[in-house]
């Protein structure tokens, strides 16, 4: 009974978090994308490009954009995540958690 009330718990903790995140929709993704249109963030893509071949066969998983600019890539590597923060302004790498 014990056990179940704390999967209960935090199951309701999780739900919680996710609503939380959740409430700020397309702040971000807005941010950047008038920053795009203002022609002050690369493009996506370009950043995927200028990436990707730098992680030495890591498995591309997706982006997400973190705010101010920041672009985060997500690349797995055997059973080991790997961010990537990138300066959507000048495409630099400027933070690496994970490896």
């Amino acid at each position: 009974m014990k056990n179940i009330l704390l999967s209960l718990a935090s199951l309701c903790l999780i739900a919680t978090g996710f609503t939380t995140a959740q409430a700020r929709p397309g702040r971000d993704e807005d941010a950047v994308y008038g920053g795009r249109r203002a022609g002050q963030l690369r493009p996506l893509p370009e950043i995927e490009s200028m990436v990707v071949p730098r992680m030495g066969g890591a498995r591309y998983i997706g982006p997400e954009i973190i705010g101010d600019g920041v672009y985060r890539l997500k690349f797995m590597r055997g059973s080991t995540v790997i961010w990537v923060d990138v300066d959507g302004r000048t495409g630099a790498i400027i933070g690496r958690a994970g490896d």
